[in-house]
This record gives structure tokens, C-alpha cells and sequence, in this order.
């Protein structure tokens, strides 16, 4: 068996071939951008998997939008990679996924949609030091509860951030919005029923909108406010004890099983209304609720969040959503979810870093205009974490279709009330 000698000469040859050889592909692999995993709990199966399924595909979007564009570029093109895990709607499922989702390498938070299961999960986060963009929450308690403990000293950075309104933003837009149309069609109601889900969301948007109302004292009096279980399967008693105060106004407050039962037995019941005007809910736009409550729905007022649709960015945005979802409307859900992403895109590319604390001081001197729903101003973020220039608008379902109605600078089209008599 013989040997070969190798030279120095012939070494550098062979090495420089080799060399050569790996350039040509196995460089390739190690020049792709890293992945930056965020985190996303949706009640995708369930009584609310309509909304978990919006949300989920307006995030992913958002992912693909920003990934097409060349992902985050201060991180040398860093891909966004969605984690999306099911809360299956119930509050202890949420919480454990969101800590799967941490676990599986989850950089940042967003969604959960549920005021429940985002304050469950809003400690978790500031817990694990994983910075949470809330989407989608009314509820207040999740920032507040986390902003006080760092005011107080008991933690030293705040995690947990929120770009959706907060509930006393819903209550004095609901008050504002619903006097400003009764004067701008010539009418005076004078008699409100309040009808709520009796959860965290429910509540909470219902004090608020009786807090605002005590404060502006409008021409209508709120002369009762009934709660219901959110899981409710029948509402006719409700239904009975709010026709018998003999309402002007229903202002219901509720999820979207339970506004099916709700707009049902108001028919059934043959309540007498000028109208159904809500201070804020998400169940009285969706699209499968629009399609299954026919005329029922029409008419119907909900002083919501919602997508800025005179912006031409979220009319292609919309648009390619249609196509997506199989026809589905391009609402709140999937609105808020497209900007939360938007906004950890921003965070990231200032951040230039996933280190949560650089995150944080990133989001902390966040002064984002790029998004696509109703606001006042760009997404910014106060001491408590929210957003004060989040902002609501009173839609309508008008011909099978939700259209913004007021204010009049972000109207699509003119209010019908009170609502014609059959």
C-alpha cells in the first residue's frame, strides 16, 4: 500500500478547490437571514373560532407582507416566522399555550383576543420577559395592573403593551357618536336598555359606557342594564325584562353566539325599537353573523374599532383579505392582528436587536403611521403601555354589508335611523 506526499504548494491547491466548491452552495445557506418567532394564541376552535380564524389570517398577511418586502432589514433581513396556537376559547388553555409558544421560541407576543385570556397571559409574558403587543383587548386591566407594578417598584421593565382603545375611549366615543346621530337625524330617544355578556370584556365595557354617559348626562337616560352569561343558550328572559322598560335603545354589549340569540329573540319577542345601537362589541359584524341574521342584523349600529377603509393601503389590504378568506370582510379582527404586526416589524427594525429589553426602549419611542384602522393619530404608547390615539367609529349594516357612518370626515355612507318599520 503506498503513500502519497503532499506538499505545502499542493495542500493550498487542494484547499483553495475546496474552498471554491463550498462557495458555491453550502455559502448560500449561510448567508440566509435568521428567523424572528412570534408568538400568537387565537380561539381558533370553539365559540369565538370565527374571530381566532380572522385574526390569524390577518397577522399572517401582515407576516408575508413584511417578509416579501425584504423582513427586517436592521437584522439583516430577518424573516418573521408566526407561532400560532388554538386557546380553544377557554382561559387556562390560552395561558398554557401562550407558555408552549414561549417555550418553543417565541421572541414576541401578540392576540389572544379575549380580555380573559389576554390577562392571563399579560403576566406570563412580563414574567418571561417576552415583550406582549396586545392587538385586541378593551379591558384595561391587563396594561394597568402591569404599569402599576413597575411604578411601584415590585418589577423593573414593563413587557406588556396594547395598541387597541381602552374602554373609557369606547364609553365617551359610544355617548359622543350615539348623541352626535340622534341630533343629525332629528330624533330624541330617551330610553336605553344596556344588555351585556357578563365576562371581563362585558363588564368593563359596560361600566365605562355608563361612567361616560353619567359624565356627558346626554338626553337619554340608560334605564336598565341586564347581564347574561357568555355562554348563554337562551335569552328570553333577558329579552322579556328589557321589552317590559319599554326601550327607545338596545345597547347590547356581547360575543357573537350570543348576538345571534339576542337580534333572534328581539324579533321573536316583537320588541319595538328605533333602533339596536351598541357601545362596542365584536359580535355584530361578522361576517357569518351578517349572513345567517339576514334582515334581522340590518340596521344595526356598532360603535366599534374598525379598519380605515378610506386609506388606499387597507383597501388593497381588504381586498387581497376577500380573496384569502374565501369572501369573509376584512373587519376589525383581522385589521388590528394585520397592525399588531406591522408594529413588531417597526419595533424590530429600530430595536435592531431581539433582546427584550432593547425591544422595550424600542417600543417605548414608538411613533407608528403606517397603520390601517380608525385613530387619531399614530400608534404610540403612553406610561400605562396603551395607545392613546386609538380610536373607534360607529359602523352600520347597511344592504348585508358593515359600513363606517359616523364620524362624518370617516363616513362611507349615510346612517339610516331610526330603523325603517316592517
Amino acid at each position: 500500500m503506498g503513500s502519497t506526499r503532499v506538499n505545502r504548494r499542493t495542500f493550498l491547491r487542494g484547499a483553495a478547490a475546496v474552498s471554491v466548491g463550498l462557495g458555491a452552495f453550502p455559502a448560500v445557506l449561510r448567508a440566509q437571514p435568521r428567523t424572528i418567532k412570534v408568538g400568537m394564541v387565537e380561539p381558533l376552535t370553539g365559540p369565538m373560532a370565527d374571530v381566532g380564524q380572522d385574526s390569524r389570517l390577518g397577522a399572517q398577511m401582515a407576516v408575508d407582507a413584511i417578509n416579501a418586502a425584504g423582513g427586517i432589514k436592521s437584522l439583516g433581513g430577518a424573516r418573521i416566522e408566526l407561532l400560532v396556537a388554538d386557546s380553544q376559547t377557554k382561559v387556562d388553555a390560552a395561558r398554557a399555550e401562550a407558555e408552549r409558544l414561549i417555550n418553543a421560541g417565541a421572541q414576541l407576543l401578540t392576540g389572544a383576543f379575549h380580555s380573559a385570556h389576554v390577562a392571563t397571559i399579560a403576566p406570563l409574558a412580563q414574567q418571561r420577559r417576552i415583550p406582549y403587543i396586545i392587538d385586541i383587548t378593551a379591558a384595561d386591566q391587563p396594561t394597568a395592573n402591569i404599569a402599576k407594578s413597575v411604578r411601584e417598584g415590585q418589577q423593573k421593565v414593563q413587557y406588556v403593551y396594547r395598541i387597541f382603545p381602552g374602554s373609557a375611549t369606547f364609553g365617551r366615543n359610544a355617548v359622543r357618536f350615539m348623541t352626535d346621530i340622534f341630533r343629525e337625524a332629528g330624533v330624541s330617544p330617551k330610553r336605553v336598555v344596556v344588555l351585556y355578556s357578563n365576562d371581563l370584556f362585558g363588564k368593563t365595557q359596560t361600566e365605562s359606557f355608563q361612567i361616560a354617559h353619567k359624565t356627558a348626562n346626554p338626553g337619554f337616560d340608560i334605564v336598565d342594564v341586564i347581564p347574561y352569561p357568555e355562554n348563554a343558550v337562551d335569552l328570553a328572559t333577558e329579552v322579556s325584562r328589557a321589552r317590559s322598560a319599554k326601550p327607545d335603545i338596545i345597547a347590547p354589549v356581547t360575543r357573537p353566539a350570543t348576538a345571534i340569540l339576542l337580534l333572534d329573540e328581539l324579533v321573536k319577542q316583537r320588541v319595538e325599537l328605533m333602533g339596536v345601537v351598541s357601545p362596542g362589541a365584536p359580535g355584530l359584524y361578522e361576517t357569518k353573523q351578517i349572513e345567517q341574521l339576514k334582515e334581522r342584523i340590518e340596521y344595526v349600529i356598532d360603535i366599534t374599532v374598525w379598519p380605515n377603509s378610506r386609506l388606499p393601503q387597507t383597501q388593497r389590504i381588504a381586498a387581497e383579505y376577500v380573496k384569502r378568506s374565501g369572501g369573509r370582510n376584512f373587519d376589525a379582527s383581522a385589521a388590528y392582528t394585520y397592525e399588531a404586526v406591522l408594529v413588531i416589524a417597526d419595533v424590530l427594525e429600530r430595536a435592531g436587536s431581539t433582546d427584550p429589553d432593547a425591544l422595550v426602549a424600542a417600543i417605548k419611542k414608538t411613533s407608528f403611521a403606517g397603520g390601517v384602522t380608525t385613530a387619531t393619530g399614530p400608534v404610540t404608547f403612553n406610561d400605562v403601555g396603551d395607545n392613546p390615539n386609538a380610536s373607534t367609529a360607529a359602523i352600520q349594516i347597511l344592504g348585508g354589508r358593515p359600513r363606517v357612518v359616523w364620524p362624518k370626515d370617516a363616513a362611507e355612507q349615510r346612517f339610516v335611523f331610526p330603523r325603517p318599520k316592517v
